[in-house]
């Protein structure tokens, strides 16, 4: 099996938004966590729940569509044990979004009948957006606003600066800019965030990971690699990890001079094709057990 390769990526502005969450916490009523569904604990920064503290939030299970449905419901479900709603949506479709604001309202219900009791029904709801670079926000304040408001890029560190969106019905939302951290103290987290294209590819071992990700497929979801690809039966059974990136090349006719096969190539189809949900609905974590 190939090593696993040791990923850190931290850029100078993800300290800057730090900063700027702790500051700007105090100006929202709540956060809405946006994390990757096919990795739902890895996609989630370890620092968001020292920040946040015991400001009111939701998670959102984004890309669900190229998620395990299983594997999505049992987390929503651990979520919910955990005392956190969580649901599960497509961003860039609107699948999920219409139970969003009804959610909203109903972990904000205590805060919303003091305001009424007040007087102060009228008071706009402020909500912060956080997740790690490329979990989707963009995506989802343009769904939610109905227009591109937010610069939308599959490729992680687009969003620079906070902006504030306001929304129809007294909603306000602060995006800030996608946030990993300054070390990965688990490998397996830096190579799961990489597989979904949260680390920028341009300081990655593209053909390492793209083996890495083949190898735990054949594990996992060795029937839906095996579709994908056109692999006979028994094809997947000998070769390692290397030999598995020559076999997709092969099946893809990715071949240059003396028939050797453009790893190179197969490397960049594999991964494009997890992180586009062409190989299946596939989910590289569970929630623990309880």
């Amino acid at each position: 099996m190939a090593p696993v390769p040791s990923i850190q990526w931290f850029p100078g502005h993800m300290t800057k938004t730090r900063r700027m969450m702790e500051k700007d916490l105090k100006l929202v009523d709540l956060v809405v966590e946006l994390v990757d569904a096919r990795i739902p604990a890895s996609s989630r920064n370890p620092e968001i729940d020292k920040l946040v503290g015991k400001k009111p939030r939701v998670i959102l299970l984004n890309k669900c569509d190229s998620a395990d449905e299983a594997a999505t419901k049992r987390w929503i479900e651990y979520y919910a044990r955990e005392g956190v709603p969580a649901l599960a949506a497509d961003c860039r479709s609107g699948k999920g979004l219409g139970a969003f604001l009804p959610l909203v309202r109903k972990t904000l219900s205590e805060l919303l009948e003091r305001r009424a009791a007040k007087g102060m029904a009228g008071q706009p709801i402020r909500m912060m957006i956080v997740g790690v670079p490329n979990a989707g926000k963009s995506s989802f304040i343009n769904r939610m606003a109905g227009s591109r408001r937010a610069k939308v890029e599959d490729r992680p560190g687009v969003t620079r600066g906070r902006q504030w969106v306001s929304l129809e019905g007294g909603i306000e939302l602060l995006d800030m800019p996608g946030v990993l951290w300054p070390k990965f103290d688990d490998p397996l987290v830096g190579e799961r965030l990489a597989f979904t294209g949260a680390v920028k590819d341009d300081v990655l071992d593209i053909e390492l990971l793209a083996m890495r990700l083949l190898w735990l497929l054949r594990e996992e979801y060795p029937q839906m690699l095996s579709q994908r690809y056109k692999l006979k039966d028994g094809e997947l059974d000998g070769p390692d990890a290397y030999g598995l990136l020559e076999l997709v090349g092969r099946k893809r006719g990715m071949l240059i001079s003396g028939g050797e096969v453009n790893t190179e190539r197969a490397a960049i189809t594999v991964l494009d094709e997890f992180r586009s949900g062409r190989i299946g609905r596939i989910t590289l974590e569970q929630p623990p057990e309880g």
